[in-house]
């Protein structure tokens, strides 16, 4: 299974608009604040593997 490295761009609502950073792409994947650990903010590193997203230190 692949596993995806992403970045927090900013939080509309109850959606965020995540960014990769393991590869070069200027588009963003919105997503429901949900599928996300609670407290997360702009800037807040996600690693998204088996379907569940984490927060990554550092």
């Amino acid at each position: 299974m692949k596993a995806f490295d992403y970045v927090v761009v900013s939080i509309e609502g109850d959606y965020a608009n995540l960014k990769r950073t393991d590869e070069e792409s200027d588009e963003l994947k919105l997503v429901a604040r949900a599928l996300l650990p609670e407290g997360i903010a702009e800037g807040t590193k996600l690693h998204y593997e088996y379907m569940e997203y984490t927060v990554v230190d550092g």
